[in-house]
């Protein structure tokens, strides 16, 4: 990859690259989207997809008949793409949507490749660099133009856009803080858009810096790295990477860099790599921007204003007015898709016991409708997934000891209620619908015991609860537990809440099991998390 990205003449020692290409007038990049938007609008395409196997790039793709030639003969099912950024370094004639779709058509996987400013420490001269000072909005600046670029040539939403970062000087403290400040704001901007972030550097600079920040907390870390190690060794191990960063298909190797090789009569000069990618696990629930990533609501204490706040899998991303006024409302919830029209609803009690029902559209909320009034005597309304298993979003609540269940309906609204539990809740607090944590194919249930400060994991039936577990004690300090689906998407649901101490909001990793140590991603003093 390293040379045929570049605009540079030389790589250097740690083997990014051996020779680069020409210079690439940055007004191409805009162009080529320009050139390209109205085929796009006919075909479009999520790339890579699922895919493990030999890839290899070159500095310009080439034209059709030589893809042809190379499917017919080569080893290779995968290309890497330049589609852009002022540091790439060939020019792209032959790369436009229809070359795209025409290349999907014929069975080739895809992986999007950016080349933008480089490190300013880089190890090889580079034209353009990053200002440090100002590395995340540069950062957030290339993600916002990689989407463009990918939209113009038919790649879809959930794709994969991999960052070019060449070698840079590790001693450098500021360089290498710029570079992490550029790339969290490359993949905040991604996930925001709904793409995924790739990461392409070497073992001794990129890919370890990244391994440094892995579990750094509000870090918005790549998605997917391909790190460059030109031993020869086909394989996405390494011991320099730890097997628990980017485990399950979200690694690629580039092997051998440029050399030429031939097949049907066709010979380019390429880099090898070998991939195992596949797509993240979605959100599962509370994704309010449709991006892919789970968001949450809160509500400021002090004016009633509800919050829509963006999740990018670190961090609180950002935030949106969702709802003024809203200060009469004494028990807000995200109650899920109750009107199934692909967006995430909510459910709030006014403090006369009306229920109402405010339908989601993305960004704010649409006209409210009353589900039933006397419901003063609940508390603990919370979301329950679909526990009956009829397509619809239920909620539970506490009253007296009893906890009760409201199943979903057709026309956004709830059935007759039933116990679903019988005694024993008038002791449980901090109801939270986590979704399904151990994977059984059930929405669960946590709740607090107050007096001991255990936190008990309610497994769901069908319609149901299995007996209660405990996921440890000491949850007393803690405020607003609230379940946000699969926030990071590792596969296993999570859930957030506020620190009573300092407002700090955390959120709680699952693993199937438990939850494992807290990570700050904001600070709530006056805002209480509602979902």
């Amino acid at each position: 990859m390293g040379a045929h990205r570049l605009i540079p003449a030389r790589k250097n020692s740690v083997k990014i690259k051996a020779t680069f290409c020409a210079l690439i007038l940055l007004a191409s990049s805009f162009t080529l989207a320009q050139t390209n938007a109205g085929a796009a609008d006919a075909f479009s395409t999520v790339q890579p997809g699922s895919f493990t196997g030999y890839a290899f790039d070159a500095c310009t793709a080439p034209s059709s008949a030589s893809m042809k030639a190379w499917r017919a003969s080569s080893p290779y099912k995968a290309i890497g793409i330049y589609i852009g950024g002022v540091s790439r370094g060939c020019t792209q004639a032959n790369l436009t949507a229809s070359w795209v779709q025409e290349q999907v058509n014929a069975g080739w996987k895809l992986l999007p490749i950016y080349v933008g400013p480089q490190a300013s420490c880089a190890t090889s001269p580079k034209k353009n660099v990053i200002d440090n000072p100002n590395a995340y909005a540069q950062g957030v600046d290339a993600g916002g133009d990689a989407i463009v670029q990918a939209v113009s040539l038919g790649l879809a939403r959930n794709s994969v856009l991999i960052y070019d970062m060449e070698s840079y000087n590790t001693n450098d403290a500021t360089c290498r803080s710029g570079v992490m400040n550029f790339m969290n704001g490359w993949s905040s901007r991604l996930h925001n858009g709904g793409y995924f972030s790739g990461y392409y550097s070497s073992v001794s600079s990129g890919i370890a810096d990244q391994i440094a920040y892995y579990n750094v907390p509000g870090y918005v870390k790549p998605d997917y790295i391909d790190f460059a190690r030109w031993d020869s060794v086909v394989g996405i191990g390494d011991a320099s990477i730890p097997t628990a960063n980017w485990p399950g298909r979200r690694r690629m190797k580039q092997y051998r860099g440029g050399h030429t090789e031939t097949y049907g009569g066709v010979t380019i000069n390429i880099d090898n790599n070998y991939v195992d990618f596949a797509p993240l696990p979605g959100p599962t629930m509370a994704d309010f921007t449709n991006n892919g990533w789970s968001d949450f609501l809160a509500k400021d204490w002090r004016t009633g204003d509800v919050y829509l706040h963006y999740g990018n899998g670190a961090a609180a991303g950002g935030r949106s007015v969702f709802g003024t006024n809203w200060g009469m409302m004494n028990s807000i919830i995200r109650i899920g898709d109750l009107n199934r029209d692909g967006k995430e609803d909510v459910v709030a009690r006014q403090s006369n016991g009306d229920l109402w029902f405010y339908p989601g559209t993305t960004a704010v909320h649409g006209a409210r409708k009353k589900l039933m009034s006397g419901t003063g005597a609940l508390r603990e309304i919370t979301p329950a997934g679909d526990l009956n298993k009829d397509g619809y979003p239920d909620m539970v609540a506490i009253q007296g000891s009893n906890l009760y269940f409201y199943p979903g309906a057709a026309g956004a609204k709830f059935g007759a209620r039933k116990v679903i539990v019988s005694g024993g809740f008038n002791t449980l607090y901090e109801l939270a619908g986590i979704g399904d944590f151990n994977r059984d194919g059930y929405p669960d249930l946590v709740a607090r015991q107050n007096s001991s400060g255990t936190l008990y994991l309610y497994p769901g039936r069908k319609g149901a609860y299995a007996g209660r577990t405990s996921l440890g004690t000491g949850w007393n300090g803690t405020r607003d537990l609230v379940g946000v689906g699969d926030f990071d998407r590792d596969g296993y649901t999570d859930m957030i809440a506020v620190r009573t101490s300092d407002g700090a909001l955390v959120l709680y990793r699952g693993n199937g099991k438990t939850l494992t140590a807290r990570t700050l991603i904001s600070y709530f003093p006056y805002m209480s998390p509602l979902l």
